[in-house]
């Protein structure tokens, strides 16, 4: 025997037989775009006609966005006299893009209030960051009544009310509530699904498979038409509160199968090694099994955050008008007739903003937590 066949597999890289000419060793970026871009000569077609289809596309789309764009400031669509986007329109009309029809002289309410909320967050997410504990505390205790405060006023502040209340200030409120409510629900009732109790199963499930079963559409207009029937006479809530209720019950219904789908992936042993320590059910929960279940869920965690995001324009059909809302009621302005296309564009990349960049934290989180992690 050879000392070539006598060497162990482990001394060789996976996938690479003793026979096989060792791979050539490459640096830089003519090494990256060789390993990675033209790998294979199936590899090579694909990239070729992905840059292809780039050559058509990015060329035009940058010149509609940047180069020939109208950007100076205007007061009606003859201020665009340039063939691309009509940026004009969307600097005349940024307040109420971001405020709705919120007064002007109480826009810093609004301003302080999303302020700390960011900086909550980033104290909470930061690694590293001294003090989280406080601003977790912060966060989910004392940052919901100041937000109130702030956003409809009371304690010596005017009182805003909420069918002023728009643009993307609107669109902030309904996913963070969104979001901030959907997940503790969704994990009871993922918990309530698994349970031994019948009562309880059969009322989570129930609850869980009716939700999903019908579009947001429906249960906001429910939510906004049928729900004050039943309501006594001379009683009402505010629209936006059952527009906030809607949504996040129907997140948490989705929200509760991905995080099952956690629980389920966790081992019995799992289970049985909790159960060894003398732990009861709601700690065995909370101390062992839901930081592994939700570990493993966060991609499908982000995924329904980011789709709730995107659903909160649907509560146009309540008479709210958020981000998208607002931008196309510009367009219906006589002096702007004619720019959809910018005023659809300018929402896209807001969206693509903040849903991007949950994706990013999301596969951050992954990798900072081995979660499907690769070798």
């Amino acid at each position: 025997m050879s000392n070539i066949e006598a060497r162990t597999t482990s001394e060789f890289p996976p996938g690479q037989h003793p026979d096989m000419p060792p791979p050539v060793a490459t640096s830089g970026v003519v090494g990256w775009v060789r390993q990675n871009l033209f790998p294979t000569p199936l590899n090579a077609i694909a990239t070729l006609l992905a840059l292809y289809a780039l050559y058509l596309v990015l060329p035009p789309l940058l010149n509609w966005l940047i180069f020939d764009a109208n950007w100076q400031e205007g007061t009606s669509r003859a201020d665009c006299v340039r063939e691309g986007a009509c940026w004009t329109m969307i600097r005349a009309r940024f307040g109420q893009l971001m405020y709705g029809f919120y007064p002007v002289d109480q826009r810093w309410r609004v301003d302080v209030a999303f302020i700390l909320q960011f900086v909550a967050i980033a104290g909470v997410l930061i690694e590293g960051m001294p003090g989280k504990r406080w601003f977790a505390l912060f966060l989910f205790l004392v940052y919901p009544f100041l937000a109130y405060l702030l956003f409809y006023g009371g304690f010596g502040l005017v009182e805003v009310d909420t069918s002023l209340w728009g643009g993307l200030m609107l669109t902030l409120i309904l996913a963070t509530t969104g979001i901030a409510a959907s997940l503790p629900i969704g994990v009871v009732l993922a918990l309530g699904r698994r349970s031994h109790m019948p009562v309880i199963r059969i009322a989570t499930v129930a609850f869980i498979e009716f939700v999903r079963g019908v579009p947001l559409i429906t249960v906001l207009f429910m939510a906004s038409v049928i729900f004050p029937l039943f309501l006594p006479e001379g009683m009402s809530f505010d629209k936006l509160v059952r527009a906030l209720v809607g949504i996040s019950l129907f997140a948490a219904a989705y929200m509760a199968e991905v995080i099952r789908g956690g629980l389920q992936a966790i081992p019995r042993g799992q289970y049985e090694g909790a159960m060894s320590l003398g732990l009861g059910y709601w700690k065995m929960n909370a101390f062992v099994i839901l930081p592994q279940a939700l570990r493993i869920s966060i991609p499908g965690i982000v995924n329904s955050f980011i789709g709730l995001f995107m659903d909160t324009n649907l509560v146009l059909i309540m008479g709210l008008i958020e981000l998208l809302g607002m931008a196309q009621s510009a367009t219906r302005d006589p002096d702007w007739l004619g720019q959809i296309n910018t005023a659809l564009a300018f929402v896209s990349l807001v969206y693509f903003s903040f849903c991007f960049s949950m994706s990013r934290y999301s596969q951050y989180l992954e990798r900072k937590l081995h979660t499907g992690y690769r070798r």
